[in-house]
């Protein structure tokens, strides 16, 4: 059986990547590992086994082009509306909440936040399917 472990994303600045992932979603760095021309950082936190590996090309400067293929990470929480508020005040580039009706009721309440480097977020309220 399979199991999903990690998801991947190119990051220009390792510092900055490092920090906002650990202030917005409380994530640490579980490994890093230093090659001659680029460092993989393994992201968790306590809530799951699944790791956010970010990829640093050493002497890149010129931001990725995200394409039109890249849809976005999911992290579920428990207070929407807190997360909501609390990376606002952590001067995140948020959308607004939208919730997501199907069938009468409710499918999903969420939000999309930036990274520092282009890449959506969604955060969801912990509710039906996302937990």
């Amino acid at each position: 059986m399979a199991k999903t472990i990690h998801s991947m994303i190119r990051v220009l600045d390792e510092g900055r990547s490092v920090d906002f992932y650990g202030k917005a979603f409380g994530l640490a760095v579980a490994d890093r590992l230093d090659f001659e021309t680029f460092t993989l950082v393994y992201m968790s936190n306590a809530e799951s086994e699944f790791e956010l590996e970010l990829t640093i090309n050493k002497g890149r400067t010129e931001s990725y082009d995200l394409g039109d293929g890249y849809g976005h990470l999911a992290i579920s929480v428990a207070d929407l509306d807190g997360e909501h508020v609390r990376l606002a005040a952590l001067g995140c580039t948020l959308g607004k909440i939208v919730e997501f009706n199907r069938d009468g009721g409710l499918l999903a309440r969420f939000f999309f936040v930036t990274d520092p480097d282009g890449y959506k977020i969604e955060v969801l309220q912990r509710h039906g399917r996302f937990k």
